[in-house]
């Protein structure tokens, strides 16, 4: 099977990566089911990369509904180390306005409905997960980021909720009273499943608009998130072009030894079948 070291995780709007040479379609298959859709295997600037749509072309699945689990080891399986995710978002701060970018380093998990570890049945593991980007991957996307022509914040916590409606205006505005900064409904359990596959993992967050607690602009719509959504996929695609190349070849960072000493169980007395599924994500530790 072909095989990319940086995967790239197109969000609303990017369904296509722009500027590939070489380009393969490949179907991976995954113990837990089919991934969003195929992936697009290709040269960008030197560096051989995955591409996935999130919600699959045509924007197929909400956020609740997307095949994360198989996203995730599907990226794994196809020799992804290093995994780009594109989110758009809504702002909680007025500093940062629609049309912004954000490459947060903290997360809030306000989701309810979503398998979050591939290790159950009669395995547990307990990754370190106090840092849920990878500041070696996300100081790349920084510094590539603040190369456009648009506002760039460094730093930042994402809230991410279920959805697929957006927030109240009292939930937007709790999570404005712990400081949050932008609220999406997509990065989670990516950024968990990544850490357990011992990915690093960093989000590009793009802002579509002001949640619903800024009285002073319109209220959220589908139709105003979808046009600055359009707007933020040509920045997006020129953001990723420009970090590509500047990926370290080699990895210094704890994302590539999150399961060292974090699984709990006696191997002897997993199952033989539960081992073979997590051969993939486990490696030499299987």
């Amino acid at each position: 099977m072909v095989q990319a070291k940086i995967g790239i995780i197109g969000g609303s709007g990017l369904y296509r990566m722009q500027g590939l040479a070489d380009v393969q379609e490949v179907h991976v298959e995954t113990p837990y089911g089919v991934p969003s859709d195929h992936f697009t295997i290709g040269n960008l600037e030197g560096s051989s990369v995955a591409f996935l749509p999130r919600h699959g072309r045509g924007h197929r699945f909400s956020p609740t509904e997307i095949p994360v689990r198989a996203n995730i080891f599907a990226f794994k399986k196809l020799g992804v180390e290093l995994v780009i995710s594109i989110s758009a978002v809504g702002s909680l701060k007025k500093e940062i306005k629609p049309l912004d970018i954000l490459v947060p380093d903290q997360l809030i998990d306000r989701t309810r409905h979503r398998a979050s570890t591939f290790f159950e049945d009669g395995i547990a593991a307990h990754v370190a997960f106090s840092d849920p980007y990878c500041p070696a991957l996300s100081l790349e996307i920084e510094k590539a980021a603040v190369s456009q022509p648009v506002d760039t914040h460094i730093g930042g916590t994402y809230v991410v909720i279920e959805g697929p409606q957006f927030s109240t205006r009292a939930e937007s505005e709790l999570y404005r009273s712990w400081g949050a900064s932008v609220i999406g409904m997509t990065a989670l359990p990516e950024a968990k499943l990544a850490r357990e596959a011992q990915m690093c993992y960093a989000t590009l967050a793009l802002v579509t608009d002001y949640d619903c607690w800024y009285e002073a602009e319109e209220e959220v719509s589908v139709g105003l998130v979808v046009a600055n959504m359009q707007k933020n996929v040509a920045v997006s695609q020129d953001v990723i072009r420009a970090v590509v190349p500047t990926i370290p070849r080699q990895r210094d960072c704890l994302c590539s030894t999150a399961l060292a000493n974090a699984i709990i169980t006696d191997l002897e007395q997993v199952h033989e079948e539960t081992r073979q599924r997590l051969s993939v994500i486990m490696g030499d530790l299987g």
